[in-house]
């Protein structure tokens, strides 16, 4: 659990297409075994400490004669920023991912002290 200590609550999203391996016979689409696609996200502000993210799905496409098989998470959360991260394994299709995002966290206020 994340305690919020703060006044200043910044919740920043977005949806984001992560990948569109049909159209290019990318390895998401073509290839098989451990496959991994990651993208990173700068948020539009930067947090007081890193915020907690979670992301989901708005589109998946997979090849219907496939195992629907995949990890997707946040990678590297910082103040600034994280990687989205999709893995599939095995002999797993995935057409398209777009995914959307979500981080709630402190904010920075102007009536931060910082003592040097």
């Amino acid at each position: 659990m994340i305690r919020l200590d703060h006044a200043l609550i910044g919740i920043d999203h977005g949806d984001v297409m992560l990948l569109s391996d049909c159209e290019n016979n990318g390895a998401m689409w073509a290839g098989t075994g451990d496959r991994k696609r990651s993208m990173p996200i700068v948020f539009s502000a930067v947090y007081r400490t890193p915020p907690a993210v979670s992301v989901g799905f708005s589109l998946l496409d997979i090849d219907q004669g496939t195992n629907m098989r995949f990890d997707l998470k946040p990678e590297n959360i910082t103040t600034t920023g994280f990687d989205i991260t999709l893995r599939t394994w095995q002999d797993t299709k995935i057409a398209r991912a777009r995914v959307a995002w979500q981080a709630i966290g402190e904010l920075h206020h102007e009536d931060d002290w910082v003592l040097t």
